[in-house]
């Protein structure tokens, strides 16, 4: 990305910003706060990615290492009103929302369960070059009723900071399979009573 520094910071500044299709902006997190202006065209590869926004901003001349921490949208035109840029730091952790993905097939989503993503980021707590960009999930040994709580979560080089017994995926039973289980209990029924008249008229 590429950004020019804001001589001026105020209301007034950023409407006439916006209206020159740049985007208010300010990177963070270093030595001091950096004001700039990003053309709004370089923030799609950014907001419509599910996963982490690592970016280098080119800031006349200057080049910073940092991730889109939060942006605003006017909520009626959804175009993007303001943009926070934390910096990355050696040495300096950092705390990140990460996406949760899942990977297997779950057994209980088999017998009818249904498959819930209860937390679908995870804080974790990390240095830069550690921080992973997605949590994946083996969710092969489920069953309807379980799930995946945060203490049974793992980050290499990093740590989670949600609360550990918060659960992050569950299978949980539906109607399909409280039906698919009665009609099968139903079908056990009829057999054992069908082997039983059997077994009386011998």
């Amino acid at each position: 990305m590429s950004g020019s520094l804001r001589e001026n910071v105020g209301k007034k500044d950023a409407k006439k910003l916006r209206k020159q299709g740049l985007v208010p902006s300010v990177i963070y997190g270093g030595k001091e706060q950096v004001h700039i202006a990003v053309p709004a065209s370089d923030f799609r590869h950014l907001v419509f990615s599910p996963d982490i926004a690592f970016v280098k901003i080119d800031v006349d001349g200057k080049e910073y290492n940092a991730i889109l921490q939060d942006i605003q949208y006017h909520p009626v035109t959804d175009n993007i009103m303001h943009a926070d840029f934390l910096e990355l730091v050696d040495g300096k952790p950092i705390v990140m929302g990460v996406p949760v993905k899942t990977t297997g097939v779950a057994p209980g989503v088999l017998a009818g369960g249904k498959l819930t993503i209860k937390i679908r980021k995870l804080k974790v707590k990390a240095l830069p070059e550690h921080m992973p960009e997605a949590v994946t999930l083996d969710i092969s040994k489920l069953q309807i009723g379980g799930g995946i709580q945060v203490k049974d979560v793992e980050v290499e080089n990093g740590s989670l900071l949600d609360a550990p017994n918060a659960q992050v995926v569950s299978v949980r039973v539906t109607r399909a399979a409280i039906s698919a289980a009665m009609t099968a209990a139903g079908d056990e029924v009829e057999g054992a009573e069908g082997e039983a008249e059997a077994s009386t008229e011998e």
